[in-house]
């Protein structure tokens, strides 16, 4: 049973190429991005992490996986050093690619996790097949927050592999 599952996670690695690029301002989405990864390397596979600053956006076709990571700015907005980024990304095709958002929100704000959700329609705009639906958490992961995100990233790169989405 053991080595099923060690085979399993080996062909999973060796089907998956991800790259996950992320924005965090005070270090929540951060540390989503790293429990993520850990999820993602739970399964054998290995990942390229980026901070948003340091990427390009063309650079996402040369993926099969796409996370992105991003906090809510004031009332609903994108994060500064996200914004070339996101007007970089008109300009590429996505498609056949899957893809999957994540960000810290925070509840006092009108609009909760608006940063997710304007991420998720312009991975679907290039075309990438969003394959999960977009991970919010409320400031910074802790407990069972971390484990959905350990969990994200596990189930990421079985859909990558797989080529399957969730509804």
């Amino acid at each position: 049973m053991r080595l099923r599952a060690e085979a399993e996670r080996e062909e999973t690695a060796a089907l998956a190429d991800i790259v996950l690029i992320y924005a965090s301002l005070t270090g929540n989405t951060e540390e989503m991005a790293e429990a993520i990864v850990s999820g993602i390397r739970s399964q054998g596979a290995e990942v390229v992490v980026k901070s948003v600053v340091d990427a390009n956006a063309s650079e996402l076709e040369r993926y099969d996986g796409i996370l992105l990571g991003a906090y809510t700015w004031g009332d609903g907005e994108l994060p500064d050093e996200f914004l070339d980024f996101y007007e970089e990304m008109d300009d590429i095709k996505l498609t056949g690619r899957k893809a999957a958002v994540f960000g810290s929100c925070d509840s006092c704000y009108p609009e909760y996790g608006a940063a997710v959700d304007l991420l998720i329609d312009k991975l679907k705009a290039t075309g990438a097949d969003v394959a999960l639906p977009g991970l919010k958490v409320e400031l910074s992961p802790s407990g069972e927050d971390a484990e959905a995100c350990r969990s994200f990233g596990s189930e990421f790169v079985k859909l990558v592999a797989g080529g399957v989405s969730q509804p």
